[in-house]
């Protein structure tokens, strides 16, 4: 270790009193002076260090001076005993400037912020002015190389002012040139724009025709597709119609026979059976041998069937309903829900069906009278699993036909001159009923008949 030159402690020590520095110090010589604590804070024990700068005793020494370079510089003016160790760690690593130094004549070869760093830790006396000297010749260097730097950017500056005005010059004519011609495919550009736009116009007007007609030939085509699919289903249902008077006159020409016999049967029966019951009722003496005995009249006193069921009962009276089922022949038909909806309409459908139909089996084994419960088939929601009570037909009229329809097709298909009752409340079956020949009764008719034979 170097040691300083005898005397020069004091007068370093005298130095730090009376010698102060009278301006922030340059920023040049700062940075050096930040550099020489980090170089010798590597060869300090963390108790040499200011409690500062302790946490920064394991960084390398480009670390340190970029993370505590000020924290340094605070504790190199500030602390004394610090700044003494950073000084000694210097003149070891530095004898011969800090020698220098301390005799007052600094090596005139050395950068000048190296001298003012050193003098800054070291303090021999005129250190501030060689800080200061330091300083300025640093500022001055500075200020040169920014003049320097200064002429160097003007002078390329107006170079390529000459240079971008001597492109001007040559330059102009071209540009000019080149306007015109950009201005002369302008005009080009807009003549054939509005060309392609008196195209466009002409063009969107064939387009709408265009459109116009394919709406009318599309509506025209529409409407006579329409026509053409409503003349199909005519066509089908004609179709349909003839198949279905085909099939029927066929199977009327395979049955009419055996349906005439049956319906000539029928008739014969009734007539024969109210011939029966006549000579009963009239208690008729045996027919004799005499022609006029053989002509079918009636005599003074006597009735026929149809006076039998209009002797003096009322409509409500059940009775009435006896004597007409008492007709040879006769056949009753019933419209079902009619009757059960009159007489006890709050119970299910089911119940109202076998209440009613027990109630008809025990009439027809009273009577024996041919008897039809017809009901409604929109009613059902499913097949209906009923077994029909003996003596008693049961119907249900198929889907998109009444009960009533049906009604009026079961009298129909009787033969002239049968007894028919219909039992129904509807005024308008029991007027179509009554036209087709047949005995319309009032479903509280029945429903009194039934309660008397339950």
């Amino acid at each position: 270790m170097v040691e300083p030159a005898s005397g020069a402690e004091p007068a370093g020590a005298a130095g730090d009193a009376a010698e102060v520095l009278d301006r922030p110090l340059p920023e040049g010589v700062r940075r050096r002076v930040v550099t020489l604590v980090s170089d010798a804070f590597g060869g300090l024990t963390v108790a040499d260090l200011p409690a500062q700068l302790r946490q920064y005793a394991r960084f390398t020494p480009s670390r340190r001076a970029k993370f505590a370079g000020n924290a340094m510089a605070v504790a190199v003016e500030s602390d004394g005993a610090f700044r003494s160790r950073v000084a000694d760690k210097l003149r070891e690593a530095q004898p011969d400037l800090a020698a220098a130094l301390d005799a007052g004549a600094p090596p005139a070869a050395a950068d000048p912020l190296d001298v003012a760093a050193a003098a800054y830790v070291l303090r021999p006396a005129g250190w501030v002015k060689l800080v200061a000297a330091a300083g300025e010749e640093a500022e001055r260097a500075d200020a040169e190389r920014a003049d320097e730097e200064t002429r160097r950017e003007l002078d390329r500056l107006r170079e390529e002012l000459a240079h971008l005005r001597e492109q001007q010059r040559t330059g102009g004519e071209q540009l000019r040139a080149d306007l015109d011609a950009a201005r002369k495919e302008a005009e080009s550009l807009q003549r054939k724009l509005r060309s392609a736009l008196n195209d466009v116009k002409r063009g969107e007007a064939a387009l709408r025709k265009a459109v116009a007609e394919m709406d009318g030939v599309r509506a025209e085509a529409s409407a006579q597709v329409g026509a053409a699919e409503s003349e199909a289903r005519r066509l089908k249902s004609r179709l349909a119609e003839a198949e279905s008077a085909l099939e029927a006159s066929r199977r009327a020409v395979r049955e009419g026979r055996s349906v005439e016999d049956m319906r000539l049967r029928l008739l014969l029966d009734t007539v024969l059976d109210a011939a029966q019951g006549l000579r009963r009722e009239l208690a008729l003496p045996p027919v004799s041998t005499r022609p006029a005995d053989t002509v079918d009249a009636v005599e003074p006193g006597r009735m026929t069937p149809k006076d039998i069921a209009a002797r003096a009962l009322s409509e409500t009276d059940p009775a009435l309903l006896d004597q007409l089922l008492a007709l040879p022949q006769a056949h009753l038909v019933v419209d079902g829900y009619n009757v059960t909806k009159t007489g006890y309409p709050t119970m299910p459908l089911e119940k109202q069906r076998l209440r009613l139909l027990g109630g008809l089996s025990m009439l027809a084994a009273q009577t024996g009278a041919e008897m039809t419960c017809v009901f409604d088939g929109a009613e059902l929601a499913a097949p209906v699993l009923l077994a029909p009570p003996r003596g008693v037909r049961v119907l249900f009229s198929k889907p998109g036909v009444t009960a009533d329809e049906l009604i009026r097709q079961l009298v129909r298909a009787e033969p002239p001159g049968r007894p028919v009752v219909v039992v129904s409340t509807d005024r308008e079956v029991a007027d179509g009923v009554a036209k087709a020949g047949a005995r319309p009764v009032a479903s509280a008719l029945l429903l009194k008949r039934l309660s008397r034979v339950s």
